[in-house]
């Protein structure tokens, strides 16, 4: 067995690969698009990859790939929250014990070399919601858009090689058909009215306005706490954007506003899941999955709810609550009949109240794991 790193086009190609040949009997996975896999590994809208240097890492047998990880530095947060860790993501191993800590070998190796002294993860390879830790409870079904699913045998592989539990992300199975809308409409309009704010649906004509907004939320609202996170600049809400906005649809963002100045209180995003799209589709757009993908967008019924904050001087407020009502009523017009909403930190309980009192379902659980090294 060797580790090397990808460094090629070619080797590039294979570490994509690895998953489409661990998974292919797997009914629950679903394949990402290889060519859009392929650009953001190559950095292409990457936020993540211009913060830090970043590494491909392949195990072989022979002339085999039999194991990936992808490792790297995120300076930007170092510097924020005055700490020496590394990360890691993207990992994919057959079931074999020894590769697989020869891989995380080599990964921590790569992270001294470059004085880091500790490592989170796995993450997401894009600073963003796709791809983020490692499923530890909820096998029994296909993940929602962007999220991780990987064989149960990777979290016995993380622990036996040391690494302890950071913390977990939940994903909420929600059921359109059941949101207690009546009671909610009644709650959400006198909290409106009694707090003066509104909530707008999300003009992406007005893209850059939406994306200061957002930022200022997160100004406000990202709890300083969250040590493997930090607010994004502008820029890198515009690269997630440019990123996301292909898959978006505006009645899953939803803005709450200050009545008269129209300052920007809260927001949710969320998306149609196009998962079920992907996974008729088998990782390939042409030349016929294009057709395929046109054809079965119209049937999704599903969808999937990344990220919610409000700022602090509105929280218990409604606000929260009121987001979420207009984007489970415009959802429910469009055809949407169920959601996952995800992925909420354990220990952010005011989040997990407002999806719970929504009717949502704990039904998943996503891992980070840390290590000193």
């Amino acid at each position: 067995m060797e580790i090397r790193k990808a460094e090629s086009r070619g080797d590039l190609k294979r570490f994509i690969q690895l998953a489409y040949d661990l998974y292919r009997d797997d009914p629950n996975w679903v394949a990402p698009l290889r060519g859009q896999l392929y650009k953001t590994l190559r950095g292409k809208n990457n936020p993540r990859f211009d913060n830090g240097p970043v590494a491909f890492l392949l195990s072989w047998e022979a002339d085999t790939v039999t194991g990936r990880i992808m490792v790297g530095i995120d300076e930007n947060v170092n510097r924020e929250k005055k700490r020496r860790a590394g990360y890691i993501s993207l990992f994919e191993c057959v079931e074999d014990t020894e590769t697989a800590f020869a891989l995380l070998d080599a990964a921590m190796d790569w992270l001294r070399e470059r004085g880091m002294d500790e490592v989170v993860g796995p993450v997401s390879p894009t600073g963003g919601d796709d791809f983020r830790g490692l499923l530890v409870m909820g096998f029994d079904g296909p993940p929602a858009l962007m999220n991780v699913y990987n064989h149960p045998y990777y979290g016995d592989f993380f622990e036996a090689y040391g690494f302890e539990k950071k913390n977990d992300l939940y994903a909420y199975y929600l059921d359109v058909g059941v949101f207690p809308e009546e009671r909610f409409r009644r709650v959400i309009t006198y909290s409106m009215k009694r707090f003066h704010f509104h909530v707008d649906m999300a003009d992406f004509k007005e893209l850059e306005r939406e994306i200061r907004d957002i930022r200022e939320i997160l100004l406000l609202a990202m709890p300083e706490d969250w040590e493997d996170m930090v607010v994004p600049s502008v820029d890198d809400i515009r690269k997630e954007a440019r990123f996301l906005l292909p898959l978006l649809k505006p009645e899953l963002v939803q803005i709450a506003r200050e009545d008269g100045t129209d300052r920007p209180l809260g927001f949710v995003v969320g998306a149609p899941d196009y998962n079920q799209v992907l996974k008729k589709l088998k990782g390939r757009l042409f030349p016929f999955g294009l057709v395929k993908a046109l054809y079965y967008r119209r049937k999704i019924d599903g969808a999937r709810v990344f990220i919610q904050f409000v700022i602090p001087e509105y929280q218990g407020k409604g606000v929260n609550g009121a987001i979420f009502y207009h984007m489970m009523k415009h959802a429910k017009k469009a055809g949407i009949t169920h959601g996952d909403g995800s992925t909420i930190g354990e220990e952010n309980l005011k989040s997990r109240q407002s999806v719970e009192r929504a009717g949502g379902r704990h039904y998943r659980t996503y891992r980070y794991y840390q290590k000193v090294i």
